[in-house]
């Protein structure tokens, strides 16, 4: 029997792999010390992004009202946020990359609800619109840095699941300031309404910097363009990942065009709603809390891309639903486009996590940066599709975006399949 090479170990001495296995044993797991605290901040984390991030998108029509304009044109004050957040998301996700994650994600917060103090104020819809951009491109700290926080700090098995987490906590954010601007707006008009929502995310911001553990894997990196470039150029190179940004983008499209247009929708005939009713029917996004944060569930029973076609299949349902002329169609068609795109949303960001190796946060910043390139177009080109089509309009660009998805799931899934010919040859 040949000789071991390997050195021999003293006792109490700790070997090489049993070093690997501690540092992989050290991450966070369900049920773990410092898991619930994480999750809790992150989820406020995300309560805070969405809430601030959408903030006008339910007070369109009281915005069009105050500065007399069309609806293609109040829509931009969602537009400008996340085109903002898309345009800065990957110089945010490099900053993240040499300062930490935590850091990052601290001043992201903390610049953004202080621009959520001075929205209220603006005097003009330009102004307004400035502001939103602003606050778009500080909130741009937020996602892929916390998606490359959690690939970091969680064990891999429980990353789909942590990442559910964060996702909903953007559905409650989502839903939250909706529901609250639409009350607070039927009283006071859409500036209180604004202002109370950037008073919730200044406390969501505190108790997430004070209750985020310090990050434990976290090693800094480099800030030289050419390194950058290089980790972005190998990103985009890889087939998956580029399947992933499609994905979200996609889904966004249809999330970002149906949520910026359905306040009109329902406060014009037949409907008529008043705009307190209209926030509250953003409580639907509850649906999207749950299916984000069984979307691990659904991946272990569907595979990926089966969970893929689920969300796409149960988007494209509620689409057509909404086209009824009964108001309890279209908040069915509401419930099933909102758990569809939420579902389908965790899925595609934990798969993108997953799947790169090295620079994650600049994965993540690409997926972030087509997903809410995603959301601008989708707000605005639902917005002129509703200008000229009405609602049905609006429903054909989602369908079409939804068909974009099957698609490129479908690409995927031939694409799968020949690898394991390949590797059985």
């Amino acid at each position: 029997m040949p000789a071991s090479t390997e050195a021999p170990t003293r006792v109490g001495a700790v070997s090489p792999a049993s070093a690997a296995s501690a540092a992989v044993d050290s991450r966070l797991t369900p049920g773990g010390p410092g898991y619930r605290r994480m999750s809790f901040a992150l989820f406020l984390a995300g309560v805070a992004t969405f809430a601030l991030l959408y903030s006008t998108q339910a007070l369109l029509p009281l915005i069009s009202g105050d500065f007399g304009v069309a609806a293609s044109e109040a829509s931009w004050t969602v537009a400008a946020a996340t085109g903002g957040l898309a345009l800065f998301v990957l110089p945010m996700s490099a900053l993240s990359e040499r300062f930490g994650r935590r850091t990052v994600m601290t001043a992201s917060l903390a610049v953004a609800v202080t621009v959520g103090l001075l929205v209220p104020f603006a005097p003009s819809l330009t102004a307004l619109v400035v502001l939103r951009a602003v606050q778009g491109a500080a909130l741009a700290g937020l996602p892929a840095s916390a998606t490359a926080y959690l690939a970091e700090e969680v064990r891999p098995k429980a990353l789909v699941t942590a990442i559910g987490l964060f996702v909903a906590g953007n559905s409650v954010g989502g839903m939250s300031g909706r529901v609250i601007t639409g009350w607070v707006a039927q009283e006071w008009g859409w500036r209180v309404a604004v202002g109370v929502i950037g008073a919730i995310a200044v406390a969501c911001a505190v108790a997430f910097r004070l209750l985020l553990p310090a990050p434990k894997h976290f090693v800094a990196g480099s800030l030289r363009p050419r390194v950058l470039l290089g980790t972005v150029r190998g990103h985009l190179g890889d087939p998956l990942l580029r399947r992933l940004y499609a994905i979200g983008a996609l889904f966004m499209t249809v999330f970002g065009g149906v949520y910026t247009v359905i306040g009109y929708r329902l406060t014009e005939a037949p409907f008529s709603l008043p705009q307190g009713i209209v926030g509250s029917i953003f409580l639907v996004y509850l649906v999207g809390t749950v299916s984000a944060s069984t979307a691990g569930r659904l991946v272990g029973r569907l595979g990926r891309r089966g969970a893929l076609y689920a969300a796409g299949g149960t988007t494209a349902t509620g689409l057509l639903l909404s086209l009824a002329g009964s108001l309890w169609l279209v908040l069915l068609g509401l419930v099933l486009i909102t758990g569809g795109f939420f579902a389908g949303h965790a899925v595609a960001s934990s798969a993108v996590s997953k799947t790169a190796t090295h620079g994650r946060a600049q994965a993540s910043a690409l997926y972030q940066s087509a997903y809410y390139i995603g959301s601008s177009a989708g707000s605005t080109v639902g917005a002129l599709a509703f200008h000229t089509g009405g609602w049905t309009g609006t429903v054909g660009v989602g369908l079409l975006a939804v068909l974009g998805v099957v698609s490129i799931t479908v690409l995927g899934t031939r694409a799968a399949r020949a690898e394991q010919r390949l590797a059985t040859v």
